[in-house]
């Protein structure tokens, strides 16, 4: 399921987002009987509960015990909505990280916090990246890890396509993880039950395997897929560590990157 960001009015989405007009708030007259944080707090928490799928008006209403209609004064519509409620979370995220064991040092930490939040709200994954919400709080992250990037030296034009690929790789490693975490649910089958029925089969139907795979099977023979750490899921555990391997591979290409600059 992939949200767009951006699908209602624009001008009343992006003046709730920046707060620029708040509606049945700051008005004279009798205090409001809800706000669109409290709104949006409940949305959020139906997300984090139950997935972008279980998300509706008439959810979020009821979980304030108000209906779908009393929503709309503060909250035009679901694709309103679903932006502010993009934006709040990313509230969360530090706004500053200390420099003074360098940039590698800072970037890893800002990937792990990125990593985590991912992880905490995976209903964001959903949130397609082709359209920004171009919320204030989306505007902070991108200054955030920009700031820690320009400690680089690297050009301007360098700096946004690091920052793309960066953002990139932490919400994919991330979002394998949260759909691991998912499928058991979705499926009515845990990883165990699905990896063994498959396996058995795949010895029936391909018993030259070894011979047609020789690189897979001595990946396998030399104890490549091994788990570590028994008490955690297996591809949960391989998304982690290729997350780790991965981003100390991104960083040293931009090491390479400031190298051949001359900086």
């Amino acid at each position: 399921m992939v949200v767009f960001a951006g699908q209602g009015d624009a001008r009343r989405s992006m003046a709730l987002l920046w707060r620029a007009d708040s509606p049945a708030q700051g008005r004279p007259g009798p205090k409001p009987a809800l706000s669109v944080d409290e709104i949006l707090d409940a949305a959020v928490a139906i997300a984090d509960g139950q997935g972008m799928a279980a998300l509706s008006m008439r959810a979020v209403g009821e979980r304030l015990g108000r209906t779908a209609m009393a929503l709309y004064t503060y909250v035009p519509s679901k694709s309103e909505l679903v932006d502010l409620m993009y934006d709040r979370v990313l509230a969360e995220l530090p706004v500053s990280y200390e420099l003074g064991a360098g940039w590698r040092a800072a970037v890893t930490s800002w990937a792990g916090q990125m990593w985590a939040f991912y992880l905490r709200h995976p209903w964001v994954l959903q949130v397609s990246q082709a359209r920004p919400v171009l919320g204030p709080n989306e505007y902070v992250m991108l200054e955030t890890v920009l700031r820690i990037l320009r400690e680089t030296g690297l050009t301007a034009g360098a700096l946004r396509r690091l920052v793309g690929v960066l953002f990139h790789f932490v919400r994919a490693a991330a979002q394998t993880v949260a759909e691991s975490r998912q499928a058991p649910a979705a499926t009515g089958m845990s990883d165990e039950e699905w990896w063994y029925a498959r396996s058995a089969v795949l010895e029936e139907v391909a018993p030259d395997f070894a011979e047609r795979f020789p690189t897979l099977t001595w990946l396998d023979g030399e104890g490549a897929y091994q788990s570590e750490d028994e008490s955690v899921p297996y591809l949960e555990q391989e998304a982690k560590e290729t997350f780790a391997a991965g981003l100390a591979v991104l960083l040293d290409g931009i090491e390479a990157a400031m190298g051949r600059a001359g900086l």
